[in-house]
């Protein structure tokens, strides 16, 4: 039997299943019946506006993409073909000034984000319309999206609709609303801007044990006792919960990305409708927490590697789990909540 291939993942990420492609952020364009157009310009020569008729008239070319989502799932070797950037950039010669190069997308919420030029072109930046010999769907960015390789994959915007070269560095929509790191390198890490926030801060904030609706980035709280915690709808990316008392914590409704509650008490917790993408709960006791309809892609309850009970989570027959949130998880987490729970393994 041939060896298994060493895949080398960068720091933290998680294989999905094959075959599987997760969608993440809105579903859908900003309704228009316009005809689709991309335009090119800002401190160039001129403006372009191509339709995708002429956008396939153009030189293609294919790239082969590792995907590397911020909430910590990768997908590899993904065959993406479009129109280089460097292609599009050439129709309209960039200014001495052009900097930056901004995407922005056809978007409901007015999605862009942004990359020095310099980097945009030496990562060979794609103007993506089809994905492994089809053309993209609409739940993936189609028809046209950017794909930039090397970068977590927000900044491979989806619906594109305007490049816009600048003097100056624009924040997109992630950045500014979501505080995502600006240079994105997963290789680094580089998920999040630092977190503003203090440990004294936490404490005074965390005092009154009702954070609802709050936005609080990074929050570093690991350590506290923080039981009976009323945290629905709030902000908590990136937040620190390691080693807290959370039992009968109220989340609901929480969005809590790529948060860390790795040996914490979350006995009795509630994560119903809570964003808990990237979430890692190794050696969380989560008995009597409920996560029904929660979002669970890339979430982790075990070490990938080390499987060994004392690393994985704790639960019981009051753990509550929707067994179909399972195939939202990469293969290994799933198998461990089947072992963990087997009332999981035997729904059909």
């Amino acid at each position: 039997m041939a060896a298994a291939p060493n895949i080398t993942l960068p720091p933290g990420q998680q294989l999905v299943a094959p075959g599987k492609w997760p969608l993440v952020g809105e579903r859908t364009p900003a309704a228009s019946a316009a005809p689709w157009t991309v335009s090119i310009g800002g401190l160039a020569q001129q403006e372009v506006r191509l339709n995708l008729d002429e956008l396939r008239t153009l030189p293609q070319v294919e790239q082969v993409v590792d995907i590397h989502c911020v909430t910590r799932w990768s997908k590899l070797g993904v065959r993406f073909r479009g129109v280089s950037l460097a292609q599009v950039l050439h129709l309209v010669v960039p200014a001495s000034g052009a900097k930056y190069v901004s995407f922005v997308a056809r978007s409901d919420r007015q999605h862009s984000t942004s990359l020095p030029l310099d980097t945009a072109l030496s990562l060979e930046t794609l103007l993506a319309l089809e994905v492994d010999g089809s053309p993209l769907s609409v739940e993936h960015g189609g028809p046209v999206r950017m794909v930039v390789p090397g970068r977590y994959f927000y900044k491979s915007l989806k619906w594109l609709t305007a490049v816009e070269l600048l003097a100056e560095d624009r924040l997109g929509y992630w950045e500014s609303n979501s505080g995502y790191h600006n240079e994105a390198d997963p290789w680094r890490q580089q998920r999040y801007i630092p977190a503003r926030l203090t440990p004294a801060d936490a404490r005074r904030i965390l005092v009154t044990l009702d954070i609802q609706g709050q936005d609080l980035l990074g929050l570093p709280a690991s350590g506290l006792a923080l039981t009976g915690l009323q945290a629905q709808h709030a902000l908590l990316r990136d937040a620190d919960f390691r080693g807290c008392n959370l039992a009968d914590a109220n989340f609901d409704g929480a969005n809590l990305t790529n948060a860390h509650f790795e040996g914490a008490s979350l006995r009795g917790a509630s994560f119903r409708d809570a964003d808990l993408e990237g979430a890692a709960f190794q050696r969380a006791d989560l008995r009597g927490a409920v996560l029904q309809a929660a979002s669970m892609v890339a979430t982790s309850f075990c070490d990938e590697v080390d499987k060994q009970p004392s690393a994985g989570a704790q639960m019981d027959a009051m753990t509550s789990i929707d067994p179909a949130l399972l195939e939202q998880l990469t293969p290994a987490q799933a198998d461990w909540l089947r072992h963990q729970l087997p009332r999981l393994a035997r729904t059909p």
